[in-house]
């Protein structure tokens, strides 16, 4: 066989094995980052919560209309996973209360998605909204934590308090002077968002940040979806892994709702 041919043939084998490759991590993602059953079901409205989505914002809203000085939790989900994997999140939220909403990110976060000023312009347009508490937590998951991190860098009036969870930001911007409570949620076995990343950028973050570390956690499990590529195994339950992370969210509104009350009182 002549050098020319032989080298074709190499061509030809490696460009068929990448694409087998691309083709099977695509095929990967697409089931990894759906949402689970459970999560498809807490996206469905009860005699709770009543669930709806509209101009890329799902919502969360208790039958019972909470008090007018409750704050209202807005979450950013992780790029490329199904928003609808972290409704369960959002009905907690809800169950106990308060409004919950899920911004989407344009096109899952891909191809710049989370860049794009469509994202912050849903956002704006949720704020002005009739219905809307006046006063709300921001959050987020993986990418959707550094978006929430970055508008929590020029916060707008009303802005009580943030929850990042499992992210290594803020990298790109200085929260350590925010007055506004915030937590940051952690899993000690994280793929994505490895711990010594996260702590790489603890000092722009108020020294007076909670900390939630979820021992055996990692990245997947802070959502209702499959295994995310590059993600380490949990040493721990999913359910607990989920229970935790409600938890602390649910902290951080109370923590805002009685901030809010101090302040009421202290103004009277």
């Amino acid at each position: 066989m002549r050098r020319g041919q032989l080298w074709r043939n190499v061509r030809r084998i490696w460009i068929g094995l990448g694409l087998g490759v691309t083709v099977v991590f695509i095929g990967w993602s697409l089931i990894a980052y759906r949402a689970s059953n459970e999560a498809r079901l807490a996206a469905r409205s009860d005699s709770t919560v009543s669930v709806e989505r509209a101009e890329g914002v799902w919502s969360f809203l208790p039958r019972r209309e909470p008090p007018a000085d409750w704050p209202a939790f807005i979450f950013f989900p992780g790029a490329l996973v199904s928003p609808a994997a972290y409704a369960p999140l959002a009905r907690a939220v809800a169950a106990a209360g308060y409004a919950g909403y899920l911004v989407e990110l344009p096109r899952r976060g891909a191809f710049g998605g989370a860049d794009d000023p469509e994202l912050e312009h849903r956002f704006d347009q949720l704020l002005v909204r009739p219905g809307t508490p006046r006063r709300w937590v921001i959050a987020g998951h993986s990418r959707g934590a550094a978006v929430a991190a970055e508008l929590a860098a020029t916060p707008r009036a009303g802005f009580s308090g943030l929850v990042l969870i499992g992210t290594t930001h803020p990298r790109d911007v200085d929260l350590s002077r925010l007055t506004a409570p915030v937590t940051k949620i952690v899993g000690t076995r994280d793929g994505i968002a490895r711990p010594a990343g996260v702590e790489a950028n603890r000092a722009r973050l108020p020294a007076a940040t909670r900390w939630v570390w979820v021992e055996g956690g990692n990245h997947s499990q802070f959502g209702w979806y499959g295994f995310q590529p590059g993600d380490r195994r949990a040493s721990v339950s999913a359910d607990s892994q989920h229970t935790v992370t409600i938890g602390a969210v649910l902290a951080a509104l109370a923590e805002a709702r009685r901030n809010q009350t101090s302040q009421s009182r202290s103004g009277e």
